[in-house]
């Protein structure tokens, strides 16, 4: 047997275990919604790579099974090549020479849309594959009174097939065992009337005629219930009036849970930077005899309270993320998908463009690169340049905060407003775009699977909640350390005589960091906050959005604003400081102020990696207008909401 040549796929190495060098490859193929990547978190136990497959722009997911490889490939219905990441399946494992195929093939097929899922079955068998059917949701089928012969089904396709129950990791076993009967034997094929291979609409009817066929063998319909639960629901979730005020609902509540019980874990933690390990840090270089300014400046105000900051608001992401994970669990978040189709095709975009800023809302990169599920290329562009005007959760970081020193007590009201103002410039963007741009652009319907409601698997949702908090910790780590190390050097370099590099004196206004923030910080005077200690924080935030809290915290840190400054407000120094300026920059007017810098953080540029993740998808010159776009909205909007909320504020 010839193992393919799959090595070309080299992922991001995330320090997990891999499968060894020359293991069976194993792919993995389905429908969205069909327990796919249930199943392949369940079978690799989360030891997983993800990234761009070499000279395509495709991501698949890969880890090690055992003694096996197994590749996630992108969702599809059908091996018909209707967008990229359809394209790309099909090449890697029907058009490709079957020396360079997987060793097997496996498909998740829903048992409650058999007929369905056995469609990819029959086009794979069209030409020599070894395939492993593993069907899920059997309990689903069995609500809806249909019964599965495993065996009469494996009979009739001529593949091995196994069910299990990829959420509650009941079967896992079985199919271990049906990839080696599937390596035992050589790649096989059905038989097609000669006819089919000349006709394209023969060929579709033989394979429905044998869908129909093996389903009729393998399944029993008996009397289904007259009205499931979830169709109760779905009358109210998916009203088109009372459905999308359902899902306002839901995310307030998600927001409401998030800032009320993490603001508590995040004191803690702040506080033990600020604290202990500051203290601690301090004594230890006392007893190493070290008494550089540059270096208890880079360790304490800069690594220790910059990095701290930040690392702070980490149990605030994973209460969002666990939120999230428990609605996609359940089944609700397809129905938020169907919900929001209508505002969709408002501005020219199909429903599945939703999927894409849904994620963005996570994180704004893998969402541009997912706007390959969709099929023409305009959408494409289209839905990749409203992407970031998406909220990610780096954004959410620094609402959080804003919203806790501001508002007290209402943090969680103005997080879930941030949310809505997002979504409301998303849809007017797009607006704006399909009438300057894409006039002539057409609309596709929604094709979505709309699973059954279910109560949420608790180990499901912890890994999945921590493989997320694992990538915002690694991705914002790195970048922050970077950019509390760069911030640092600018604010110990000098600009006027008198004063040496990391010189504890040097005051921040009058290092390098300060004299380009105060080059930036006149272009916001409109926007009510013309200070240089505000302004600064949106250049670093170029970069990253983490990196605001971070450069506040050593901006004044480096300031040193006593405890007592900020004590009748009852709050930290930090948030008192920040009161401060914003008070002082807007002219009494701080409340129109931070709502003023908070929009403008909403609508800029996210960062730098989403411009990569853009130059990638569109090309250099979508790019650069993307990033025109986002600054312009984002001065013009944080102008206006200044002026008109002053009024009042």
């Amino acid at each position: 047997m010839t193992t393919p040549d799959f090595s070309a796929c080299k992922c991001s190495d995330t320090g997990l275990k891999t499968a060894p060098e020359g293991a069976p490859i194993i792919a993995l193929i389905g429908a969205p919604n069909s327990g796919k990547s249930t199943l392949f978190n369940g079978l690799t136990g989360a030891r997983v790579q993800m990234g761009n497959w070499p000279g395509t722009s495709v991501e698949i997911s890969r880890g090690a099974w055992g003694t096996y490889d197994l590749i996630d490939f992108p969702g599809a219905y059908s091996l018909d090549a209707h967008s990229p990441d359809e394209a790309f399946t099909r090449a890697m494992i029907v058009e490709a020479a079957p020396e360079d195929r997987p060793d097997v093939v496996m498909v998740a097929v829903d048992a409650a849309s058999l007929e369905r899922g056995l469609y990819m079955v029959a086009q794979l068998l069209e030409s020599p594959h070894r395939v492993v059917v593993v069907v899920t949701k059997s309990d689903v089928a069995a609500d809806a009174g249909q019964s599965l012969d495993v065996a009469a089904l494996s009979a009739a396709t001529g593949c091995p097939v196994v069910a299990v129950d990829p959420r509650h990791r009941r079967g896992l076993d079985q199919v271990e065992n049906a990839i080696a009967v599937a390596l035992a034997r050589e790649p096989w094929r059905r038989e097609a009337p000669a006819s089919c291979c000349v006709d394209e609409l023969e060929l579709i009817d033989d394979r429905y005629a044998w869908i129909e066929n093996a389903t009729a063998k393998a399944m029993t319909v008996g009397e289904a219930p007259k009205s499931t639960l979830t169709e109760k629901i779905d009358r109210f979730a998916l009203h088109p009036v009372a459905g999308p005020l359902l899902f306002l609902a839901v995310m307030w509540v998600v927001f409401q849970i998030t800032t009320t019980v993490a603001a508590p874990i995040q004191d803690a933690v702040s506080g033990f930077f600020e604290g202990p390990l500051s203290d601690w840090t301090s004594g230890l270089l006392g007893l190493l005899h070290i008494d550089s300014s540059l270096v208890r400046g880079l360790l304490i105000d800069g690594l220790i309270v910059g990095v701290g900051t930040v690392l702070s608001f980490a149990p605030l992401m994973a209460l969002m993320f666990l939120c999230l994970a428990v609605l996609e669990d359940s089944g609700y978040m397809a129905r938020a998908a169907v919900v929001t189709d209508r505002v969709m095709k408002a501005i020219g975009l199909p429903g599945k463009a939703f999927i894409p800023i849904v994620v963005g809302f996570g994180c704004n990169v893998p969402a541009i690169s997912s706007t390959r599920v969709l099929s023409q290329r305009d959408h494409r562009i289209m839905t990749a340049l409203l992407v970031p005007f998406a909220s990610c959760s780096a954004r959410l970081t620094v609402y959080a905060m804003l919203g806790a020193t501001f508002f007290p007590g209402h943090s969680g009201t103005v997080v879930f407003a941030m949310y809505v103002i997002s979504i409301a410039l998303i849809v007017c963007m797009g607006w704006v775009f399909r009438r300057l741009l894409w006039r002539t652009l057409g609309t596709e319907a929604l094709v979505i699977d709309l699973p059954v409601y279910q109560i949420p698997g608790l180990r499901l949702a912890a890994s999945v909640t921590w493989t997320r908090v694992k990538g915002f910790l690694q991705t914002a780590g790195g970048i922050i350390v970077i950019c509390v190390a760069a911030v640092f050097a600018l604010q110990s370099t000098p600009v006027t005589s008198g004063y040496s590099f990391a010189d504890e004196d040097l005051p921040v206004a009058e290092s390098a960091y300060g004299e380009i923030a105060s080059a930036v910080a006149p272009v916001f005077k409109p926007a009510g906050f013309d200070s240089w200690s505000i302004s600064g924080t949106l250049v670093t935030g170029f970069i990253a959005k983490e990196a605001v809290i971070s450069t506040w915290a050593q901006t004044y840190a480096l300031e040193d604003p006593s405890d007592e400054s900020a004590a009748d407000q009852g709050s930290s120094a930090l948030a008192g400081a920040i009161r401060e300026d914003f008070d002082t920059a807007s002219g009494g007017h701080s409340i129109a102020a931070i709502w003023a810098f908070m929009v403008f953080l909403l609508a800029y540029t996210p960062c730098v990696a989403t411009m990569a993740a853009l130059k990638r998808e569109i090309g250099w010159k979508w790019t650069f207008f993307a990033v025109g776009v986002e600054l312009t909205t984002a001065w013009v909007l944080a102008v206006a909401v200044f002026n008109v909320l002053r009024v009042w504020f």
